[in-house]
């Protein structure tokens, strides 16, 4: 190795303040709820609900995408590497794939939960009940082990940085 080259490296010291790990038996539940919902709006409201059902999902993740993609060309510069579409249970849809600021994190996905609120609301005149019913269901499916995890970083400081591994997320400061 070369003075030249130890003179120029640069590197990283992270430390991992927390670790959060979703229970299997909490992602069994998770994974069933679709199901669930999906056969008691066949029950209560109609059995073309299934239409509706399987037809608000690319919608919802569209909706999430396009929303996720704005605020991140808004707020951020440097987001095309480290964030990608995965379809990764639980964790499917737009999400970091290298490490990310909790402030960028949580700013996507709070905007996430009310934009695409809002939209559904707005659709509310115009559609059918099972249908807002069904974007509601995988609004919230999608969005549900985000927020768990900006639930378990709440009294974490801001200023850190965030990455999903296969099996948990870490929370570190740099």
């Amino acid at each position: 190795m070369s003075a030249d080259t130890g003179k120029n490296a640069t590197f990283y010291n992270y430390r991992l303040l927390k670790k959060i790990v979703l229970p299997k038996p909490l992602i069994q539940g998770f994974l069933t709820l679709p199901f669930i919902w999906l056969i008691a709006e066949m029950i209560f409201i109609s059995w073309t609900s299934i239409f509706y059902f399987v037809l608000a999902v690319p919608i919802v993740l569209w909706v999430h995408f396009v929303i996720a993609r704005s605020v991140l060309i808004i707020t951020s510069h440097s987001y095309r590497k480290r964030w990608r579409f995965t379809r990764r249970l639980p964790w499917v849809g737009y999400l970091p794939d290298q490490y990310v600021s909790y402030s960028t994190y949580r700013q996507v996905h709070l905007h996430a939960s009310w934009i695409g609120l809002g939209i559904i609301a707005i659709l509310i005149p115009w559609s059918p009940l099972s249908f807002i019913i069904s974007l509601l269901v995988w609004h919230f499916w999608f969005l549900a082990p985000r927020l768990y995890i900006l639930a378990g970083l709440k009294k974490q400081p801001k200023n850190g940085w965030i990455k999903f591994n296969e099996h948990d997320t870490s929370y570190y400061m740099s």
